[in-house]
């Protein structure tokens, strides 16, 4: 039984840095823009689609397709602030689920008209391959997904803290109207980082489709997931979206070999709930809304 919970416990913390990648493009638009992506996992999907046609039809590796995968959707999110999310002036938060839902939904649509309902899954030699370690085996897709994660958000990290255009986005983030006060181009920093968001969304994209099977209406799971982990974490936290994420699929990885594979989807909620209830700001969010 100690195996199994530790080997549980190494491919939830494996997994929950794949989730870090999908939840830190959600939480870093939230942070900068005040947007709440519902399309969010609708666009995961479709990174994970344009892999599946790479590798399909082109034969590309699904990590070297990524240098196709994450600009074009990087150009996607682009487009999508600029005719969808910048044109919301007044009650930006509220509405922009709408929106964004309603993109989330142009996408299923598009994507069953494509590749109908069935549910399919992506595959490499590292997909169904794994290694022993001590008394258990460990699949190489779940540390390539997770060593992928580790040096997004490293270069994440890396872009925020370390770059002239990091600084403006942390400015956005604190007051936008102070931003804007001292001369940020607060609109051009939206959309770029609207569409980093979204090019995240691609790299978690291919990762989750090779380790789930997925259609286009798996988007709708995916979303909830992302939303519990970035309010567990704390809405706009990129910190608090890679702590919440490990801690919560570890959780759920050993509630499914301890207790119940039933029961572990229902307790990555209930952990949800009780955060709510003792901390209602998330793990890392700040008691305060944000200064306008």
């Amino acid at each position: 039984m100690v195996g199994i919970i530790i080997e549980a416990i190494i491919t939830g913390i494996l997994t929950g840095g794949v989730y870090a990648l999908m939840a830190s493009g959600l939480t870093l638009v939230f942070g900068v823009m005040d947007i709440i992506n519902i399309g969010q996992g609708a666009l995961v999907i479709l990174g994970a689609y344009l892999s599946y046609v790479l590798e399909q039809q082109l034969h590309i590796d699904l990590f070297l397709g990524l240098l196709i995968t994450m600009p074009c959707l990087f150009l996607l999110g682009m487009l999508i602030e600029w005719f969808f999310i910048r044109p919301i002036r007044r009650d930006r938060t509220m509405l922009s689920i709408l929106v964004t839902f309603g993109i989330a939904l142009i996408i299923e649509g598009i994507l069953n008209l494509l590749f109908s309902a069935d549910y399919i899954q992506l595959h490499a030699w590292y997909v169904t391959a794994s290694f022993r370690i001590a008394s258990f085996y460990l699949s190489y897709i779940y540390v390539f997904g997770f060593l992928l994660a580790v040096l997004l958000l490293g270069a994440l990290y890396l872009l925020l803290y370390r770059t002239r255009f990091g600084r403006s986005m942390r400015a956005a983030m604190e007051n936008r109207t102070a931003a804007e006060l001292i001369g940020i181009d607060v609109e051009r920093v939206s959309m770029i980082t609207f569409g980093i968001g979204i090019s995240l969304a691609a790299a978690g994209g291919m990762a989750f489709g090779a380790t789930n099977t997925f259609n286009a209406g798996s988007a709708y799971d995916l979303i909830s997931r992302l939303l519990a982990i970035i309010i567990f974490g704390g809405m706009g936290s990129l910190t608090g979206a890679l702590a919440a994420s490990v801690g919560m699929l570890v959780i759920e990885d050993v509630t499914a070999v301890t207790w119940s594979p039933v029961w572990a989807n229902t307790v990555f909620f209930l952990l949800l709930v009780l955060i709510l209830v003792l901390r209602p700001q998330g793990l890392f969010g700040r008691r305060e809304g944000r200064k306008q």
